[in-house]
Order: C-alpha cells, then structure tokens, then sequence
C-alpha cells in the first residue's frame, strides 16, 4: 500500500503534463505540420517523464527486475543518479536543485524569446536584439536546457530516448528556418549570423545570455 502512495500520484501527472504542454505549445507556437511533429517528441517527453515521475516508475522495474539492480520501489529513487552510484539524499538534493534550475533558465529563455521574435515579426525586421544578439535560436537553446535538465533531476529510459532524437530534429528546423531567413534577409541575416552563435553562446558571453533573460521580468514604459 505505501508502495502504491508513493507512485500512484496520477492526477498530479495530469496537471503537471497539461502545464508544461501548455507552456510548450503557447511559446513555441508551432505552424507547419514538421513544427508540430517536433513539439510532438517534446510532448512526448513531458508524457513520458511525469507518468513515471508521478505514476508507474517503469525505468525503476526494468533496472531492477531485468538488469538486477538494487533500487528500492519508492518514488525518490527516481533520482536515478544518486540511487544508482549510492550518493543518498544530500545527492538527490544537488540533482534536483541543478535540474531545476537547468529547466527554469531553459523556460526563461523560451519565453523571453518568444515575446522579442513576436516583436520583430510584428515590425517586419529581424530578431537580432536581447537574446537574439547573443544566439540565433535562444528558445530551442531554452529548449534543450530544459529538457537535459530534467534528465539530471529524473533521468528516465524513454526521456534519456527521446532528448537526442529531439535535439537532432530541433537543429534540424534551425537550419532550414536559417535559409529561409537568407533568402528574405540577404546579406543581413547573413552579416547577423556570423555575429551571434546558434545555440549556445560563445565563451564568455554567458553574462550577456542571462542579462537579457533577466529583461523579460521587467516592464517596458
């Protein structure tokens, strides 16, 4: 019965998927059915993530039943780094504390980046400013952060799956939205390209990244 308690949190997977999906789909904003297919491997990650977060622990009875290892039937062993090379709670701790913050920067620069692209697109000019003159893609980079900080605080056999195959198609649509930038913008996007790197800023110009997550608290007059 306490093993059921501690896994059988269903309703709270409900509300957390419903959350982050919606969080994806409204700052993501995806148009093609291609952008919708790789909001899908997101989605499916979110799924994939708080069923076993919340309800049935599948990675937790395959390492276990299957491959023999000694990880007790209780929901914080979800915290697969520290259960399976014995750091405890202080290791769990640092997992969730460092995956947390991973996802709450990543949802920062989504947003932020969705709000300033929106921007430009309503003025019919490129997003070069804020986190766009740092990297050229700060919501896939937001993305990506997320999604690989989830994996520190709750790595799963179907999420640690789907995070390169979601990298891979992301990179993708970055490069295709990129020729189709050139072939609008010119010389413009291209001169704004080799300025500003594509996903990750370039050394020492991490400051810049979080100075300009910082503006999209802030209220413009």
């Amino acid at each position: 019965m306490e093993q059921a308690k501690e896994t059988g949190f269903w309703q709270l997977t409900v509300v957390m998927v419903v959350i982050a999906s919606w969080l994806l789909y409204r700052y993501v904003a995806p148009k093609g059915w291609k952008e919708w297919s790789r909001a899908g491997l997101v989605q499916a990650f979110i799924i994939a993530l708080y069923a076993e977060m919340y309800g049935f622990p599948l990675t937790i009875y395959v390492l276990s039943g299957f491959l023999g290892f000694d990880i007790p039937w209780l929901h914080q062993s979800g915290h697969l780094w520290a259960a399976l090379f014995g750091w405890g709670d202080l290791g769990a701790t640092i997992e969730m504390v460092v995956g947390y913050g991973l996802v709450f920067f990543g949802i920062s620069l989504l947003i932020e980046g969705w709000r300033e692209v929106y921007q430009a697109r309503r003025e019919g000019r490129l997003a070069t400013d804020g986190l766009y003159s740092v990297v050229r893609h700060p919501q896939y980079t937001g993305i990506f952060l997320a999604v690989f900080g989830q994996l520190i605080h709750w790595p799963t056999i179907p999420t640690l799956v789907l995070f390169p195959v979601i990298v891979w198609a992301y990179v993708r649509l970055a490069r295709k939205e990129e020729g189709q930038m050139v072939e609008r913008f010119g010389d413009d996007y291209l001169t704004y390209r080799r300025r500003a790197s594509m996903f990750f800023p370039r050394r020492g110009e991490w400051h810049r990244l979080l100075e300009a997550t910082r503006s999209s608290g802030r209220v413009e007059p």
